[in-house]
């Protein structure tokens, strides 16, 4: 069955798990769970009190709230004592700090020649968001910019896709560092636009407005009419339960026509699996550009760090066939050792199983009565039409830590106009210029302490969480202008509320 077809559907739950959950050892629920799951699904009736398990935001997976900037850094909970090694093992090689080739270190050599970091945690670093640069001269670790240009192939059996394509000599992202004896292909410079914003109960908020630049080409001029959007690093915690979460259930979300007419119409991300080919929900990066955990760790390895793996076996990550220099270079690969690859399968998987079980957080101050009036604040303007709280993942076999939980991500994964004051003009899959993948929320209240800044959206550009709702428009402008017009009191409230996540 053609996805165009797919996509008319209102509910495919087998169809689903043909396109999508196929890469899971999911057990199918009963009628009895399936009952019981629409039960516990349901929005709250009394916002007096917090609901069962609220505080419990990844179920039985749920970590401690330390108070120290390692609180995103801890393993599932519910993580069997015989798996913790592999996420040791993992944790070791997202920390692995790689070198370039040739070198004596054989095991820990093949960066670049071009890239972006040189380990996972130069970006994710404790596992929290990235940053933008401090000042102009400062360092873009954790924030690079995606290059395409319209035009390309079209995937088979994706409905409205719309076609872009690398740029030809700079390839999908800009690397800003070089490996000695190359030339970093540019530098991403951003200047700042500040506007102030008057609310109804007088406060001013300045929002900065980011322009991006592709600045001092290296290898010649970028494609005409080439697009650019920056990204900032996202946290790491609670991917693998997002991953868990049944394609049906977020497929049922799916209101592209909004015919309930609340004016909220998120669209499923649909991409060609780079595993094995076929579509799949995208589910991670802000666009949805990404499947599955492990596809998203193997195009880091590649676009950010140069690194061939399973996935993407070329040796010099995202140099283009114009960057000859970079593809002729000494590589870590060496034939008949790890498969040939600088990753290799077993690494690939483990950084995979390291990344799936990255623990949420507890909630602090869930009884709060400040944060409890700011939940009902945030369901009576219906934030939760994208910011969807609650998930029952598969059941799974072998998978302890994800199987069967009530999870809070506040998200529904699916993508939304979020109008031009956030646009990047910069089609992504099915994604528009203007559409965004609902991010979820969870941990969001931690960020200063992990991440030692409070800095938030696609380019970090809102330096609060006031600020970023009142970056949102298009679907979410009706609840942007509701917040801009509360009293005081429930606006800080509602800011209460989303800290205790």
């Amino acid at each position: 069955m053609r996805l165009a077809l797919f996509l008319c559907l209102t509910a495919a739950p087998a169809l689903a798990q043909s396109l999508d959950d196929r890469h899971l050892p999911v057990i199918p629920r009963t009628a009895e769970e399936t009952a019981k799951i629409a039960a516990v699904l349901a929005p709250p009736a009394d916002f007096t009190r917090p609901e069962p398990f609220e505080a419990k935001p990844a179920g039985a997976a749920t970590v401690r709230a330390i108070a120290t900037a390692d609180a995103f850094g801890q393993h599932s909970a519910n993580m069997p004592f015989e798996r913790e090694m592999d996420f040791k093992l993992g944790n070791a090689l997202f920390r692995k700090t790689w070198v370039a080739a040739p070198s004596s270190t054989l095991a820990s050599d093949g960066l670049g020649p071009l890239y972006n970091a040189r380990a996972c945690q130069d970006c994710h670093l404790k596992d929290g968001r990235g940053h933008t640069p401090p000042t102009p001269e400062a360092s873009r670790v954790s924030m690079f910019l995606r290059l395409s240009t319209l035009g390309g192939p079209t995937p088979e059996g994706i409905a409205d896709w719309i076609a872009t394509q690398p740029d030809p000599t700079y390839g999908g992202q800009l690397q800003d560092l070089a490996a000695p004896g190359h030339a970093a292909e540019g530098r991403m410079d951003v200047t700042w636009t500040e506007t102030p914003v008057a609310l109804a109960d007088g406060t001013t908020v300045p929002l900065r407005t980011p322009s991006y630049a592709f600045a001092d080409p290296a290898y010649g001029p970028p494609a005409e009419g080439l697009l650019i959007s920056p990204r900032v690093a996202p946290q790491m915690i609670g991917l693998g339960l997002l991953e868990a979460i049944p394609a049906a259930d977020i497929l049922a979300l799916a209101d592209e026509g909004d015919r309930n007419g609340d004016g909220i119409s998120g669209r499923p991300q649909i991409v060609p699996s780079v595993e094995d080919g076929t579509p799949m929900l995208g589910r991670f990066g802000f666009k949805g550009g990404a499947p599955t955990v492990k596809e998203q760790s193997a195009g880091a390895f590649a676009g950010d760090m140069g690194l061939s793996t399973p996935l993407h076996r070329d040796p010099w990550g995202d140099c283009t066939a114009s960057e000859q220099a970079c593809i002729d270079a000494p590589h870590g690969q060496e034939p008949q050792v790890r498969d040939g690859l600088e990753v290799d399968g077993p690494s690939l998987d483990l950084v995979t199983f390291y990344a799936r079980n990255l623990g949420v957080p507890e909630r602090r101050d869930v009884d709060d009565p400040q944060v409890l009036r700011g939940k009902e604040i945030f369901y009576n303007l219906n934030c939760q039409g994208c910011h969807r709280p609650k998930h029952v993942t598969h059941r799974l076999d072998g998978q302890p830590e994800q199987s069967f939980q009530l999870i809070w991500p506040y998200t529904d994964l699916l993508l939304h106009d979020m109008g031009e004051g956030l646009a990047d003009h910069r089609p992504e899959g099915r994604a528009t210029g203007t559409e965004w993948k609902t991010p979820p929320l969870w941990g969001i209240g931690l960020t200063a302490q992990v991440s030692g800044h409070t800095e938030y959206l696609h380019d970090g550009r809102a330096r609060s969480l006031l600020e970023a709702i009142l970056w949102h428009g298009g679907e979410a402008q009706p609840q942007r202008d509701a917040v801009a017009a509360l009293p005081t009191p429930d606006r800080q409230a509602l800011v209460a509320f989303l800290e205790s996540l």
